[in-house]
Formats: structure tokens, sequence, C-alpha cells
């Protein structure tokens, strides 16, 4: 009678590196905040808008704040802070602080945290939002598109660590500031639309009306709007340039996007301030990057070489591109 050969033993993966564990608590909060929220201003804003319409006042509120929270994340929380793709004066970079907080996706410094290590391990071990995280096909990339849009705020049980992925931003006192107020920018990014509603039709209903539309809806709108670079903009659309990852140019996303949505270039050249750099690719955060250039209040702009955007273009038989 021989004994059983014992299971062999397998060492536990290694956790990324770079990362902090998440509380089940500070999960929680992602849960409701960042998925059931927005899910539910949307799904609210279907019999509301079905029973009584959206009001042009309301409308007017949302675009000026969803155009707000927009430039602040493409060319504040991304471009500048994350990126480096300019330089500018502390006024430029406090006001697009502000701005890209009233997305409420998070404190800058996790935000740029949080990007730097998907540009790292983009669509490989590693990246906090992949949508090839489960396979390639069929109900797997379904639940990976799912992940990368939101479940990964949820299922991730470790984020970012700032002090390895951003501590240039931690270092600068400006920044640290903006983390530390980034509560107050979260309610402003209610109240400010709401009291000017209130205040523009004169009412207690015109503050209600512009805090649901202007408020809450928007800010699911934009939630949704810039999680689609992680999730289509990395399955779909056409591939230009050769990357290491699966990024590619999704012409809607760039369009709700004001340009992030040309993928394929800023995976290819991170650092550069345009991401839509090929003919019919208008890229409308770059064209305001050019107007503080042009005012004087943004330097040091990293536009793109034509010498290396046609050296770095795939052939049209090239099997990588799409």
């Amino acid at each position: 009678m021989t004994a059983e050969t014992p299971p062999r033993e397998t060492a536990p993966t290694p956790p990324p590196r770079g990362t902090l564990p998440v509380t089940a608590a500070r999960r929680g909060a992602y849960l409701v905040t960042l998925v059931v929220l927005p899910f539910a201003a949307l799904a609210a804003a279907v019999p509301v808008c079905w029973g009584r319409g959206l009001g042009a006042r309301d409308a007017v509120l949302a675009a000026v704040m969803y155009a707000v929270s927009i430039f602040g994340i493409t060319i504040g929380y991304h471009r500048l802070f994350t990126h480096r793709s300019f330089k500018c004066g502390r006024p430029l970079r406090a006001a697009l602080a502000v701005a890209g907080g009233l997305a409420l996706e998070g404190p800058v410094s996790l935000w740029a945290a949080e990007h730097r290590r998907h540009h790292k391990y983009a669509d490989r071990p590693g990246d906090p939002h992949s949508p090839w995280r489960y396979g390639d096909g069929g109900a797997a990339l379904l639940r990976g598109l799912l992940h990368a849009q939101v479940g990964w705020f949820f299922t991730a049980g470790r984020r970012s660590d700032r002090r390895h992925w951003a501590p240039d931003l931690l270092a600068d006192p400006d920044v640290r500031r903006a983390d530390a107020c980034y509560p107050l920018t979260a309610a402003a990014s209610f109240l400010l639309p709401a009291a000017a509603g209130g205040l523009w039709a004169g009412s207690w209903a015109g503050f209600w009306t512009a805090l649901f539309w202007a408020g809450a809806v928007r800010y699911a709108v934009v939630h949704h709007v810039t999680w689609s670079v992680n999730s289509i903009a990395h399955t779909f659309g056409d591939r230009h340039f050769a990357t290491r990852d699966r990024s590619s140019d999704v012409r809607w996303v760039a369009y709700l996007t004001f340009g992030e949505g040309w993928h394929n270039w800023h995976h290819a050249e991170p650092t550069c301030a345009r991401h839509g750099v090929l003919p019919g690719q208008p890229d409308p955060s770059a064209r305001l990057i050019g107007l503080f250039e042009r005012f004087g209040w943004a330097h040091d702009v990293r536009w793109p070489d034509p010498g290396r955007v046609e050296a770095a273009l795939l052939a049209p038989d090239d099997p990588r591109g799409g």
C-alpha cells in the first residue's frame, strides 16, 4: 500500500508592485458612489425626462458642468498632472485641479497614480482596468468590459500607492491642497449648479431640478463617458500605431471626451499634448491647450512631431492595425 502523494504547495501570487490594500469599508464606499449612484441617476433620468422633459435652463447648466468636468479631466488630471504634457502657472494649475475634481473621479494624486500604473501594465497583469482581464471573447470579454467600465472600483482589493506612482504630485504643495479640499470640491460639484439653477429660476424648484440634471445626471454621464476610454477604446476601434497594448481610436468616444478617444496615439506617445494627430481627428482638449499657450498661460507644450507620427504609422496591411 503506497501513501498518497501530498499536493504540491504553490507560492501565493505576490500583490502587484506599487499597490496598497483597500479596506472593505472603502470598497463599499466605491460601490455606492462610483457604481450604484451613477446608474441610479441615469435610471431616474428616463422617467423624469419622459414625464416632464428637460428644460432649457437645466440643459444649459448641465452642458456647462459637463464641459468643465470633462476638460478638467482631459486637460487637468490627465495631460497636465499625470503626463506633464505642458507646464503652466499656479492659477491655471489650481483651476484645472478644481475642474477635474468637479468630475468626482477622486483626488488628483490618486487619479494620476492609477493612470500611471495603467500605462505601465496596459492590458497586462497589473493593469487596474483592462477589459481583457478575463479572456478574449464571449462572456469573458463582456465581463472584462464591465470590469473596465465600473467593476474594478469595487472588485479590486488593492489601489495604486501614490507614494510609488505619484511622488512628484505628493511633493507639490498645490496638489496636496487640492487633495485635501477634494471633499469640498465634490460638494461644490452638486451645489454650484443647484444654486445657479435656483437663482436663475428664482425658486426652490429651479434649485432641485438643476441639482438633479446638472448635478446627479451630469455626474453619472461624465463618469461613464470618461470610463468608456478604459473599456471601449481598449477593445474596439482602429489602430494606426504599434503599441504593446490594445489601445485604439473610437470616434464617438473621442467626440464625447473632447479628444481622449483618440487613444492609440496616446499610448504610443503618452506625454504628447495632442491625442488626435491624424487628419479627421478633432481634439478640443489640445485646441484649448493651444489657446492657453497663445495667451501665455501655458508653456513647454509637448506637441506631436510630424516626423515621429509618420514614422510610427502602421502600414495598411499590417495585421497589428485595424
